[in-house]
């Protein structure tokens, strides 16, 4: 039988949001505002980080802090936060295998070599006239 030396820690007394949050459920009105309120938040954010994907600007994570925010309220959004997370590790552990980065670098390596081959060519031929002001396009018929 095993002897208890270490006293039993009191239950820790909930934060000062907690408290706020509880409040805030207690009453059906601001719970429903509450829940509207990050909805809109969280939707817009989220459709910001969607829009930034195709203009500039960091789509990803605006998409992961909108989903963020709607995964404080919402059981939905939390299981796509967890997909979207699951989805990034299994990226991560693709990209950091050791086969993988060498096929990448010599792809890549062999790309910037046919690039820079063709960019010579290029030189070679026509100098440096632009493609659209070249008189007499012999190579191209």
């Amino acid at each position: 039988m095993a002897i208890k030396n270490e006293k039993e820690a009191p239950p820790a007394e909930p934060r000062r949001i907690h408290r706020f949050r509880e409040r805030i459920r207690r009453n059906p009105l601001l719970n429903t505002a509450w829940r509207l309120g990050v909805f809109v938040v969280g939707s817009a954010v989220l459709l910001g980080g969607l829009i930034m994907m195709v203009t500039p600007g960091p789509g990803i994570l605006g998409i992961v802090v909108g989903l963020a925010i709607l995964a404080t309220e919402f059981a939905w959004a939390q299981r796509v936060l967890h997909r979207a997370k699951t989805a990034a590790d299994r990226a991560k552990e693709k990209a950091l295998d050791p086969r993988a980065r060498r096929r990448n670098l010599i792809l890549g390596t062999l790309t910037a070599i046919l690039a820079a081959a063709a960019l010579t060519a290029y030189l070679a031929i026509y100098g440096f006239v632009v493609p659209w002001n070249i008189d007499d396009p012999i190579f191209w018929t």
